[in-house]
């Protein structure tokens, strides 16, 4: 894929994400497929991104990366269900991107 598509990819699925979240506890009937169509595109622009650079810490950070890749479509099904766990799996996903950017830019200042 190419990475000008990828990032278009992100940023639209992110701002639905976003969006598909905060209107979730409105209780209209298409949000949880919003919700479901944006977390696949953000969960497919994650795994679909390696890192190809030789810095071991940052390359460590691909599994937990995974870890909230996956807890996005999860987050989705628990929406479908009437679950609350949906919101526990976003809280996750949330930090673990958090946590991600904060090592790769501080690995990005050190070199």
């Amino acid at each position: 894929m190419n990475s000008k598509y990828k990032n278009y990819l992100f940023y639209i699925s992110a701002i639905l994400l976003l969006i598909s979240s905060a209107l979730h506890f409105t209780q209209w009937a298409f949000i949880p497929y919003v919700y479901a169509v944006a977390g696949a595109g953000l969960a497919v622009t994650i795994l679909s991104s390696p890192y190809e650079g030789k810095n071991f810490r940052v390359k460590r950070l691909r599994f937990p990366e995974i870890i909230g890749a996956i807890m996005l479509p999860l987050s989705s099904f628990f929406m479908f269900k009437g679950r609350n766990e949906w919101f526990l799996c976003l809280s996750i996903f949330a930090f673990l991107q958090i946590y991600i950017m904060i090592v790769k830019n501080k690995e990005k200042e050190d070199s």
